[in-house]
């Protein structure tokens, strides 16, 4: 833990006891929970950051999306619209927030796309439609307690366990690590892809899942070759390049990119940085960039950048695949 977050501590009871006390209303059901009668998987975390949500929920949709008709919805962070909107041929990261705008990027002729911070309502309306989908994945709404998700995956990454950190404004938990009883499945994300038995048993035993919980490990699979709109080379033809990110994580990419001995340089920005002109005028200056599929989703729409903007896609793989498949696949079919 960093220094500076050790002076928070005198904070902690407050904020513990605020989503305590939250949490504890919807448990006692003094606050409602509405629930559904048909497949409404919810992919959240207790912690504030990245935990790999987003290939996540595309992990999912590549799961389902041949057999069922598929939704997101997600609150569309930093989008400048309101309500609820669903993505169409007009759409852009402005619209529908980054994460929202790159599934509709990617599978939008496949799945619909829907953002709003009232995910009851959001829901609702994808219900309503003439075309309405079967299964409905939200994306980041393990704190949402007005919506009863048949099927909760929690995330935590391999780095920084949940049970190894604290609320807010000491640790980066949204909430008392006891959240964790809520989920049906587990996965530890990020994990390095040689780890063993051993410490995977280890970590299963610190989490001490309950009896109708299961536990999983993934890690980031980066792709051999760099995309644009129009283009795609091998990663390992780049010479020189700059990285721009702006994620809450760029640590295990920038490994990644130095364990190819790649020459480049690193501007890291904040999560869902917005982009300014003077910051445009520096990267035009740049003869190649690479970024983060998420980061393409906005640094995209500036036309100076077209010839010299590249992202590496990424996947997620799951060990035991075909048993996290299968209890994925059960429960929608049990809600059909």
């Amino acid at each position: 833990m960093k220094f500076y977050r050790k002076l928070f501590f005198p904070f902690v009871p407050v904020y513990y006891s605020v989503t305590w006390l939250r949490n504890k209303l919807y448990d006692l059901g003094i606050k409602k929970s509405v629930s559904f009668d048909f497949p409404v998987i919810c992919v959240g975390n207790l912690s504030v950051g990245g935990t790999g949500k987003t290939p996540m929920i595309e992990y999912l949709i590549e799961l389902l999306k041949e057999d069922y008709s598929i939704a997101t919805l997600s609150r569309g962070y930093k989008r400048k619209t309101k309500g609820f909107q669903l993505a169409d041929l007009t759409a852009t990261s402005e619209t529908i927030g980054d994460e929202p705008f790159q599934f509709f990027s990617k599978f939008k002729d496949k799945i619909q796309v829907a953002v709003d911070s009232d995910r009851v309502n959001g829901i609702n309306r994808l219900k309503s439609l003439k075309k309405s989908p079967e299964v409905i994945l939200l994306d980041d709404a393990f704190q949402h307690r007005k919506i009863k998700a048949g099927l909760n995956i929690l995330l935590t990454t391999y780095n920084a366990l949940f049970i190894d950190d604290y609320v807010l404004p000491a640790g980066n938990l949204r909430e008392s690590r006891n959240g964790y009883k809520r989920a049906n499945i587990i996965v530890i994300t990020k994990c390095p892809k040689n780890l063993d038995e051993t410490e995977k048993n280890t970590i299963i035993k610190r989490i001490n899942p309950l009896d109708y919980q299961k536990v999983f490990f993934s890690n980031i699979e980066y792709s051999s070759f760099v995309k644009s709109n129009v283009n795609e080379k091998s990663l390992v033809e780049l010479n020189e390049f700059t990285l721009v990110t702006g994620i809450a994580n760029a640590q295990p990419l920038v490994d990644f990119l130095k364990s190819k001995h790649l020459k480049f340089e690193h501007l890291n920005f904040q999560d869902h940085y917005d982009f300014s002109e003077s910051d445009i005028d520096e990267l035009c200056k740049k003869d190649l960039i690479l970024t983060t599929e998420k980061d393409f989703m906005r640094l995209q729409s500036f036309p100076s950048l077209k010839d010299k903007l590249f992202y590496l896609p990424i996947t997620v793989s799951i060990s035991e695949s075909d048993k996290f498949n299968a209890l994925v696949k059960k429960f929608v079919t049990s809600k059909m």
